[in-house]
């Protein structure tokens, strides 16, 4: 098994404070069996729902928290990103650091190794969500709310495809957020893109 390791500027991960700027993630790749494209052993599971499945209870019992997972190709490769913070009940303990993803990793990739659901050769990379984190589910908008945020939409909404201000919340579907005009503004999140925390610096 080849192990990588890189880190780049995103999120609070050297271990020392909450928003150092670093965000740090640890690879592992994955020999898989016979090329099957597209196919999972597992075949009554997403590797997504899998993995998920896999890191609920070792994420509780350690005080993280799963963002996001995904399984994608790009190129001739594929990659299972897992995307882990700390849990919200604990936001006073130091960010996700280096240690971190690679605990998380080596233990997700000893269970993937045991059950072996997957046919193609992968890379695992596990990292936190970074500074600039897009807001997914309705418990990121309430633990975020307070926060600035740039949301992309699929239209223009005057003349403009991107709006910021404070976030107010998500309720029955509707974002809300406080402009710097000081005016509220309310949307359907389903004409967001992506509602992202934006970094200030």
């Amino acid at each position: 098994m080849l192990l990588l390791c890189y880190s780049d500027q995103s999120e609070n991960c050297n271990g020392g404070g909450k928003e150092s700027g670093q965000s740090h993630s640890f690879i592992l790749m994955a020999p898989g069996g016979a090329a099957c494209e597209g196919l999972c052993r597992m075949a009554k599971k997403t590797v997504t729902e899998l993995t998920k499945e896999i890191l609920a209870d070792f994420l509780t019992e350690n005080g993280y928290a799963l963002y996001n997972a995904e399984f994608v190709k790009e190129g001739k490769d594929r990659y299972l990103r897992v995307y882990v913070d700390r849990a919200a009940s604990d936001i006073d303990a130091p960010g996700i650091g280096t240690d971190d993803c690679e605990r998380i990793s080596r233990f997700l990739s000893d269970r993937l190794d045991e059950l072996d659901p997957i046919a193609q050769n992968y890379y695992l990379e596990v990292s936190s969500p970074g500074l600039d984190r897009a807001l997914l589910c309705d418990a990121d908008f309430a633990r975020f709310a307070g926060r600035p945020v740039e949301i992309g939409l699929y239209r223009a909404f005057e003349g403009k495809k991107k709006l910021e201000g404070v976030l107010v919340g998500l309720a029955d579907g509707i974002i809300s957020i406080d402009t710097d005009r000081g005016e509220r503004l309310t949307l359907p999140k389903s004409e967001a893109a992506v509602t992202r925390l934006k970094v200030i610096f």
